[in-house]
């Protein structure tokens, strides 16, 4: 069992930065990939950013230059770093990971963060 706790989200401006964190524990045995949904309202769970293991990155079209996707597999960490945010960038997102544990391959997603980009 993985659980996964995001925090970092809030209220920022447009043009503004806001940095999200994701921190897995449990009975983890390997991570394999560490990755960020959004959903903002009235719109469908996307993809924002994904690291695998080895350091890949991939970006949605829509965030790509101004976000970057970090991670820490060591720790069981992973970070969003989001700049010059927009209004359509306010969502809740979520910390997803694929991970081994005891011995099954699984799927684990956090709760989620709220992001409201607004004056």
């Amino acid at each position: 069992q993985v659980q996964l706790v995001e925090s970092g989200g809030g209220l920022v401006q447009p043009g503004g930065s806001l940095r999200l964190s994701c921190v897995a524990s449990g009975s983890i045995f390997k991570i394999n990939a560490m990755n960020w949904y959004r959903q903002a309202p009235g719109k469908e769970r996307e993809l924002v950013a994904r690291v695998t293991s080895d350091g890949t990155t991939d970006y949605v079209d829509s965030v790509k230059g101004r976000f970057t996707i970090s991670a820490d597999y060591a720790m069981y960490t992973a970070a969003l770093k989001m700049a010059n945010l927009k209004p359509e960038d306010t969502a809740v997102y979520y910390c997803n990971v694929d991970a081994v544990s005891n011995g099954m391959t699984m799927i684990y997603w956090g709760k989620g963060t709220l992001v409201t980009v607004s004056r």
